[in-house]
């Protein structure tokens, strides 16, 4: 696992009446701080990416839809430097995946549907803390199969 990545399975509660799904705790052990929570959507043949957060740590679930995200390490003093993860979260896979300041992620659609991201991040979103770079971007070490953005 790239340093600092963490990948929780979540719990599901599915009755007649419908499902609960949890995603994320203020007493789990990884959680610092809130700071926001926030959905994206991402259509299928879309990837959305690559960028890196400075400060902010995410705690990503995919509660509707499937979602591959891949991420990247090339922090100069990780013990996972150079280090390229891929997962699939969602409706079949339901975690949660936290990702730490300074990694590279990418992710999109998995499937034929639209897939619904809930973020839960420790500080509020600043586009200052925000490294964006193209998916084609060969210093990263993964081709996405589109390079839709």
């Amino acid at each position: 696992m790239i340093e600092g990545v963490l990948l929780k399975e979540l719990k599901r509660f599915e009755d007649q009446r419908g499902t609960v799904m949890h995603m994320l705790r203020s007493d789990a052990p990884f959680f610092e701080r809130f700071g926001e929570v926030y959905f994206s959507t991402v259509n299928p043949g879309v990837v959305k990416g690559w960028k890196k957060h400075l400060r902010m740590t995410q705690h990503l679930a995919v509660p509707v839809g499937n979602v591959r995200i891949v991420i990247y390490d090339d922090r100069p003093d990780s013990p996972t430097t150079g280090q390229t993860q891929k997962f699939e979260i969602g409706e079949q896979q339901y975690r949660l995946l936290r990702i730490p300041p300074l990694v590279w992620y990418s992710f999109g659609a998995a499937d034929r549907e639209t897939a619904l991201v809930a973020n839960c991040t420790d500080i509020p979103h600043n586009p200052d803390e925000v490294v964006v770079t193209e998916l084609s971007d060969q210093s990263i070490p993964y081709t996405w199969e589109t390079q839709s953005r």
